[in-house]
């Protein structure tokens, strides 16, 4: 199990990715491209969740897939397992399904879930990026307990989170998180950050061999990536 990334994707593959959410018109809105171009450069998360997930072939589950780049980066990367992403945030569906058809994706579909109302059902890998943090403490266990049960043999659980540890990073991380809520980018504010020491005891309850990585890149976040693995 390989976790961790120090960089993010390079510059032609950023803006090879980006250009599936050029407007259909070339005077039309460039916002979300613009948006894309700058995350996929900036961000060390695509890297991190493609070495995270290399080798393993289970279908995968993206709970908070947001406009769908995980899917475009495990695509460019060569990885092809079936891929569902599901997202609160019923407006970022259809940009994810156009966007996909634009790149010619093939195995990727994406729905609209709340996961306060209902866990989609699965068996395979499941990915949790950037989630965690804006739902409470109850909502996180659900969320998790739901991840772990879903995780087929040889399957990994992947989730890239802020981590309550104290630190500078941590303050900014919930202030810049705060922002994109009042911004409306972001469906919900951050309610609670999980406990590193809580993650760890829950996976060895489960079984679960597991790693943390720091996945600050050259961004100002506490950002981690932990993967969590079920024994073949």
């Amino acid at each position: 199990m390989t976790v961790g990334a120090t960089s993010a994707l390079d510059a032609a593959t950023a803006r090879r990715i980006a250009s599936s959410f050029l407007p259909a018109r070339w005077y039309g809105n460039r916002a979300l491209w613009c948006y894309v171009r700058a995350k996929l450069r900036c961000d060390p998360l695509y890297p991190g969740v493609i070495a995270a997930l290399r080798g393993c072939d289970a279908p995968l589950l993206d709970l908070g897939c947001g406009i769908g780049l995980l899917a475009h980066a495990l695509r460019d990367a060569g990885l092809a397992m079936p891929y569902r992403g599901v997202d609160i945030d019923a407006r970022k569906i259809p940009q994810a399904q156009r966007a996909a058809a634009n790149a010619g994706l093939r195995d990727v579909a994406f729905e609209a879930v709340d996961l306060s109302a209902r866990m989609p059902a699965h068996q395979g890998s499941v990915a949790i990026l950037d989630v965690l943090q804006f739902v409470s403490p109850q909502a996180q266990a659900a969320i998790l307990d739901a991840a772990v049960a879903m995780l087929a043999p040889g399957a990994r659980l992947v989730i890239r989170t802020g981590l309550d540890d104290g630190s500078a990073r941590a303050r900014t991380t919930r202030r810049i998180d705060v922002f994109s809520r009042k911004v409306r980018w972001m469906n919900a504010g951050p309610q609670a950050y999980p406990d590193p020491d809580a993650l760890r005891a829950r996976f060895d309850a489960a079984g679960l061999s597991h790693a943390f990585s720091p996945l600050y890149g050259r961004t100002p976040f506490n950002n981690w990536l932990v993967v969590a693995e079920r024994p073949a």
